[in-house]
């Protein structure tokens, strides 16, 4: 069965996976998925990710969760940019999320960045998911 949106998927078993306060998660690799997690270890999100092949033409994304005094460090997640309605924003354009404590994640031409990095590079893109 094909997925409707698998960055929306890879958001919930984060959430989920901190929610029940599973060391690290698994879900299906793509190259999106794996460009995201990148993003969200430069940010100090995640301790850290791998990929691990499966056998076949299969691979999976194995994420490390990251904790502080027994909390998860990401307190919301959310998808921005649905595969209903795409959320595209110039460089001027670009908001801040949470007055610039949280970080928006865009896909550029340039790759998929962080919003301080999209700005940094002078690009803008389509906004995939806010992170705080």
């Amino acid at each position: 069965m094909s997925m409707s949106d698998p960055l929306g998927d890879l958001l919930t078993r984060i959430r989920n996976g901190q929610h029940a306060r599973k060391t690290s998660i698994e879900c299906p690799w793509a190259k999106l998925r794996e460009n995201v997690c990148k993003v969200l270890q430069e940010e100090g999100y995640i301790r850290g990710y791998k990929v691990a092949d499966m056998g076949g033409n299969r691979k999976t994304l194995v994420i490390d969760l990251k904790y502080e005094a027994g909390e998860g460090v990401i307190r919301k997640i959310q998808r921005v940019s649905k595969p209903g309605r795409r959320m595209y924003t110039k460089v001027a354009d670009m908001p801040r999320f949470y007055n610039g404590l949280g970080v928006s994640i865009v896909s550029t031409p340039k790759g998929v960045l962080s919003d301080s990095a999209a700005r940094e590079q002078n690009v803008g893109g389509e906004i995939l998911c806010q992170v705080y």
